[in-house]
């Protein structure tokens, strides 16, 4: 394996002499004498064989092969940079990978808020993000696979806190059929029509409640389920958030039950170690409390 031949201090003191505009200023910023900045640039010209500066006036400009390489140095010295910041934060106890399980019934536009605030955070931490349905997000945490849980319960062993409480809003296509019948909806009406549930992705499988058996379609995908119901193809609870817009531009209609059209659930975030929290995850879990508290 070959060794490079040029530093990435003879790179950045060419990025500061194009950067600064001069030997003598890149001198000053770098805190070093004239004499070795251009010591520096010299040798790495003779290092690579080839010629990055010429002097015009009393400027010092890049020729083409210099622009072209510049660039890449740029590239490079940024790296090196990340190298040592990420070793740092491996130092400190920052996680090289934070991983979150969330709940599909958690609200997305949270969930996009709290990970572009956390996105600054990450520059040398990786995210691994995985959309759950009822257990499965515990099986996430038995399974060593999550630092952190959005879940609809709290598992048997695990410390977690109240995070958000979502309404479910039970919606059919307009034209559906239930809504043909002018009146308030019974249990016996849905059960003669086909109810759209979402399937646990957990080992458990704990669907969500249902209405009748032989007239049941089950699906693991929130939007799938959504779509099948904006369709006319069944009816379901939906996570009202998620279907305002639709609600009023008359896509979705609610369903007029006599009990039971709206109903509420809890979720929860849940630590897969809740007394050895790594500083990336009690980052992560402290702005997904303040967005969902800010909504």
């Amino acid at each position: 394996m070959n060794s490079p031949r040029v530093s990435l201090d003879q790179w950045n003191t060419l990025q500061a002499v194009i950067d600064h505009g001069g030997y003598a200023q890149a001198a000053e910023q770098l805190h070093r004498s004239q004499s070795s900045v251009s010591y520096a640039v010299n040798q790495l010209q003779h290092l690579l064989g080839i010629k990055l500066l010429e002097i015009k006036g009393r400027k010092a400009v890049l020729t083409d092969a210099g622009h072209v390489l510049l660039q890449r140095s740029r590239q490079l010295v940024s790296d090196a940079v990340a190298i040592e910041q990420q070793a740092k934060h491996l130092t400190m106890g920052w996680e090289a990978e934070v991983r979150l399980a969330a709940e599909a019934a958690y609200p997305t536009q949270c969930l996009m808020s709290a990970l572009k605030q956390f996105e600054p955070y990450t520059k040398n931490t990786r995210i691994r993000l995985e959309e759950v349905v009822l257990s499965g997000a515990e099986d996430a945490l038995l399974n060593g696979q999550a630092d952190l849980i959005i879940s609809a319960y709290i598992p048997q062993g695990f410390v977690g806190e109240d995070l958000i409480e979502v309404e479910f809003v039970a919606v059919a296509h307009p034209d559906h059929p239930l809504h043909q019948l002018g009146r308030q909806l019974t249990t016996h009406d849905l059960s003669r029509e086909t109810h759209v549930i979402l399937s646990d992705s957990g080992q458990k499988g704990i669907d969500s409640g249902w209405i009748s058996e032989s007239r049941r379609w089950t699906t693991s995908s929130p939007d799938t389920a959504h779509e099948l119901i904006s369709n006319g193809l069944g009816f379901g609870w939906l996570p009202a958030h998620g279907i305002q817009q639709l609600l009023q531009v008359n896509e979705l209609k609610e369903l007029p039950l006599e009990i039971g059209k709206r109903h509420s659930a809890k979720l929860y975030l849940v630590y897969a170690d809740g007394t050895q929290l790594g500083p990336g995850t009690q980052k992560l879990a402290e702005i997904l409390k303040k967005v969902t508290l800010d909504q």
